[in-house]
């Protein structure tokens, strides 16, 4: 039998203030749905998208309807009393399982309202994510992009195609993710700056992500379900076999896709293609070293023969978010870890964003991860960790941190919310809940912001790891009702 749920904690300020700068701030973040222009550094952050040609610019975007209103420090503040009559009785529902954690603060003040397991490790399935944002924006920052190159080989005509963890990265125009780098581009590129050299072989180097390709306590049936992959260094288009029928049945499947099986050889395969040479060629191998000489003409041995970048960090990190993404999440797992040094593998990410965890003055015992997208069963995340990771993003103190507001899904509104807070009980948080959401069988979570009926923004988590088997949209509506009953409440 499962243990009983551990007794509600009292109410407690967390370990640190936020300033009222939030307010400013968080305007950025919050002023719409689909924002594709932000004001202040987060438009230069966007730059123009990389791998391809400089058009002349367009005009000027209409700024986007606002969806949810910026936060108002002088609205009336909930009491811990009046949050703990609103939400408390919707934590006993069934639909919920045994074990139920959440933690509940205001955004402006930083205090703590209400917490039931509020410090538990608990599964967070893909809210997980929002840890594997903010650390990314904090190590990489939101204008980094990742680059693909192709090298000179070792002999005449071998190009070496280099994986730089891209996992946007397309084949053409066709590619799943608007924007993105592309390899034609690329191929382009090589054709050029090997003059008269014919290519004559595609080396495929994907070791910048060493170990296991597969995450540890994922379920036996991810790699080939749709919605992970092998996670290599190189891939096109999240590794699917078909991104224009993903794109037209994405909706359809929930982003479930065909998924390539080794998707760095699939990419150097369709590289191989654009340069006109056989697709059976294509080996896996490692560049030389520049600074080489060659007696031929052609390019010496480690020439850049060629590059393309992906979209600006603060693109790939709405994506992840507002599609919930897992392959693009391990991919940015491993950009923190090769931001701080550590291998870009699994275990490398885990231990980079612990790392970062603590630099941003979290507690970073409250949180423990074996992957970067959450469909590991072995990860860990308190509520109050990710109600502080909330808060953090938009204290003013690191403003390349606001920039995980914009994928956030709004209820009845987008992403993974779009077709949820429909019903009388949670209609009260249509267009006012904005949270990014994570179910593996068994389990279900909910974290992010939510106005209340007098306009004070809070920001909540709710994590289930022990829910009843059976239809999970029960389960779901469950979780919505909680965050309904903030929104449609004073709870003073």
């Amino acid at each position: 039998m499962s243990a009983a749920p551990p007794p509600a904690a009292p109410p407690r300020r967390r370990r640190r203030w936020l300033p009222v700068l939030l307010v400013a701030v968080l305007l950025v973040g919050l002023a719409g749905a689909a924002v594709v222009l932000r004001p202040g550094p987060v438009a230069g952050w966007l730059g123009a998208e990389a791998g391809t040609p400089s058009p002349a610019a367009p005009p000027p975007e209409p700024a986007p309807a606002p969806v949810l209103a910026g936060p108002d420090a002088a609205a009336p503040q909930p009491t811990a009393a009046g949050v703990r009559a609103a939400v408390e009785p919707l934590t006993s529902a069934a639909a919920l399982g045994s074990r139920v954690n959440l933690s509940v603060a205001d955004v402006v003040t930083g205090e703590s309202l209400y917490a039931k397991g509020g410090d538990d490790a608990t599964v967070p399935a893909s809210v997980t994510k929002l840890a594997t944002g903010v650390t990314v924006l904090k190590a990489r920052g939101p204008g980094h992009r990742i680059a693909t190159r192709a090298l000179a080989g070792a002999n005449p005509g071998e190009v070496v195609l280099v994986g730089g963890g891209d996992p946007t990265l397309a084949v053409d125009k066709n590619g799943f993710y608007p924007g993105a780098a592309r390899l034609d581009t690329l191929a382009a590129q090589v054709k050029q700056a090997l003059g008269g050299t014919a290519p004559t072989r595609v080396v495929v180097d994907s070791t910048l992500f060493p170990g296991p390709v597969h995450g540890p306590g994922w379920d036996a049936d991810i790699p080939t379900g749709g919605f992970g992959a092998s996670i290599t260094a190189l891939m096109t288009d999240g590794a699917r076999r078909d991104p224009v029928r993903a794109r037209k049945t994405f909706a359809d499947s929930h982003g479930a896709a065909e998924r390539y099986a080794e998707p760095d050889l699939a990419a150097g395969r369709s590289f191989a293609r654009l340069l006109g040479l056989p697709q059976s060629g294509v080996v896996r191998g490692t560049a030389p070293a520049a600074g080489g000489t060659s007696a031929t003409g052609a390019p010496a041995p480690g020439t850049e023969l060629g590059r393309v970048e992906s979209l600006p960090m603060v693109r790939l990190v709405d994506l992840m978010i507002s599609d919930s993404d897992n392959v693009i999440a391990e991919a940015l797992a491993r950009q923190v870890a090769l931001a701080r040094n550590q291998q870009a593998s699994f275990g490398g990410g885990a231990t980079a964003m612990d790392e970062v965890i603590g630099e941003l003055g979290l507690p970073a015992d409250e949180i423990s991860l074996a992957d970067g997208s959450g469909l590991s069963r072995s990860n860990r995340i308190s509520p109050s960790l990710l109600t502080d990771l909330i808060a953090t993003a938009g204290n003013g103190t690191h403003p390349e941190l606001t920039a995980i507001f914009g994928g956030l899904p709004v209820a009845a509104w987008s992403g993974t919310l779009g077709t949820r807070y429909e019903s009388t009980a949670t209609a009260a948080g249509a267009g006012v809940v904005r949270a990014k959401t994570g179910t593996l069988t068994g389990v279900h979570a909910i974290a992010g912001l939510v106005t209340t009926r007098d306009g004070r923004l809070l920001t909540f988590a709710v994590l289930t790891d022990q829910a009843p088997a059976g239809d999970p949209e029960v389960t779901r509506a469950a979780l919505d009702r909680i965050a309904g009953a903030l929104a449609g409440c004073g709870c003073r």
